[in-house]
C-alpha cells in the first residue's frame, strides 16, 4: 500500500515535479494559463451547436451551454490527468534509472499539476452562474465530496495506467483515443436521465457519473443531488484507487529495469 510517511519526505520533489509540470504545460506560450479557459469554453460551444441545437438534446431545462460547461470542468481534470499519469514514468525515465525516490510521485505530481486548470474552469463556471443568474443553494456543500471521488477515480486509473504504460508501450498511444471514448459513456452531452432505466445502475458504476450529475446538481440545481449516483461511484473510485496502489507498488520493483 502507499507509504504516506515517506511520500511526506519527498514532498519537496513532488512539489518542485508540479510546478515542473505547470510551467513545461505553458512555457513559452503567448496565452498561458489562458488556454486552461479556451479549451473548455470552444469544446462546450462546440457541443452547444451540435447536441444542444442541432441535435436538440435535453440539458433539463438550463441553457445547454451552462449545462455542458458544468460537466466539462471536471471531465477535462478527469481526462487530462490520465494522459499525463500514463505518460509520467516514461518521461522520467532517466531519473527512475539514476536516484531511488517513491516512484508514485510521478504520476501524482501529474494529477497535482492540473489542478491549476480545474481551480481556473471553477472561476469562469462561477462567471457563468453569475450571467445566468443561478444562485448556489446548500447544494453546493458536496462540492468537496464529488472533487474527492474525482480525485479517487483519476489517481486510481492513473497508478494503473502509469504502470501499465512501463511494460506496455502502446497504452500512452492508446489512452487518448480511449478517453475520447469514455467521455460519450459519461453524462457529458446529455443528462442520465436519458440512459434507460434497465441500465443506470450499470451506468452509475462509471465513477464520473455520480460526479458530473453531483456537479450539475450542486452548482445548478437541475435535481436533487443524485446519492445513489454519488455513492455507487465513490464507491468503485475508492477501489480503484486501492487497487491502483496495490499494483503500482507491485509493478514498482521493475520500473528501473523496464523503463
Amino acid at each position: 500500500m502507499i507509504d504516506w510517511r515517506e511520500l511526506y519526505r519527498y514532498r519537496d520533489l513532488l512539489y518542485f515535479l508540479t510546478i515542473r509540470g505547470i510551467k513545461a504545460r505553458y512555457a513559452q506560450s503567448v496565452l498561458g494559463v489562458g488556454w486552461a479557459i479556451i479549451q473548455p469554453l470552444f469544446t462546450t460551444l462546440v457541443f452547444t451547436v451540435v447536441f444542444g441545437n442541432l441535435a436538440g438534446i435535453s440539458s433539463d431545462g438550463v441553457p445547454y451551454v451552462i449545462f455542458s460547461f458544468a460537466a466539462m470542468v471536471p471531465w477535462n481534470y478527469f481526462s487530462n490527468t490520465l494522459t499525463e499519469s500514463s505518460n509520467s514514468l516514461i518521461q522520467n525515465a532517466n531519473m527512475i534509472s539514476k536516484v531511488y525516490f517513491p516512484r508514485l510521485v510521478l504520476p501524482l505530481s501529474a494529477a497535482l499539476s492540473k489542478l491549476l486548470d480545474f481551480i481556473i474552469g471553477m472561476v469562469v463556471m462561477a462567471g457563468f452562474m453569475v450571467w445566468f443568474r443561478f444562485p448556489p443553494s446548500w447544494s453546493i456543500l458536496a462540492l468537496p465530496l464529488l472533487i474527492l471521488i474525482l480525485l479517487l477515480a483519476s489517481l486510481g486509473l492513473g497508478m494503473i495506467l502509469s504502470a501499465m504504460a512501463v511494460q506496455y508501450r502502446d497504452v500512452k498511444h492508446a489512452v487518448s483515443f480511449v478517453v475520447q471514448l469514455l467521455m460519450y459513456a459519461a453524462p457529458v452531452v446529455y443528462p442520465t436521465s436519458n440512459v434507460p432505466e434497465a441500465w443506470r445502475f450499470a451506468y452509475s458504476l462509471n465513477p464520473m457519473v455520480g460526479v458530473i450529475e453531483g456537479f450539475r446538481a450542486a452548482l445548478l440545481g437541475t435535481q436533487p443531488l443524485p446519492w445513489i449516483y454519488i455513492a455507487t461511484g465513490g464507491t468503485v473510485a475508492l477501489l480503484l484507487f486501492i487497487g491502483g496502489a496495490f499494483y503500482f507498488r507491485r509493478m514498482e520493483r521493475v520500473f528501473a529495469d523496464v523503463a
